[in-house]
């Protein structure tokens, strides 16, 4: 997750590393891109809201996060006037990244290793999901009259 924030290309890549180890290409995009711009707003699957249990939560936010990630993607690669479908799409390429690594350990350890991956992956994406939780729930930006939301302040996170 923090290494996701810094600018310098080898802290991304190793926050790629770790992120699309458990199958969850998509979060580094959605985080920056997304989270970033709508956290602590009834917009923003990532934020978690007053009276919300973390299994309502995770419901929304696994789902929810996945969406706003490939919308975001798909609208960047458009731009560049490149196709979504491509290798150039970050999520395309973690998740072959989550396939290789997968692959590679079920040649090695045969099959039985199978739920241990799918339990791995798991665990990751809800470590994630129980962080963002925690640090936004119940917190809300005020929607000013011209329809944006005040800007995020660290009274908007825990």
């Amino acid at each position: 997750h923090e290494l996701g924030h810094k600018a310098d290309r080898l802290n991304i890549f190793f926050g790629l590393l770790a992120n699309n180890a458990v199958g969850y290409a998509h979060f580094r995009i959605e985080h920056n891109r997304g989270h970033h711009t709508w956290v602590a707003t009834p917009e923003d699957p990532a934020s978690a809201r007053f009276g919300e249990s973390i299994y309502a939560f995770a419901s929304r936010e696994l789902p929810g996060a996945f969406r706003r990630g490939w919308r975001n993607e798909a609208e960047r690669l458009t731009k560049r006037g490149e196709r979504v479908w491509s290798i150039r799409n970050e999520i395309l390429q973690g998740f072959a990244f989550t396939l290789l690594v997968a692959a590679a350990l079920i040649a090695l350890f045969g099959w039985k290793v199978a739920p241990f991956i799918v339990a791995h992956h798991f665990l990751g994406w809800y470590a994630l999901t129980q962080a963002n939780y925690v640090e936004h729930y119940g917190l809300l930006r005020e929607k000013l009259p011209n329809g944006r939301y005040q800007p995020v302040e660290p009274r908007h996170s825990w």
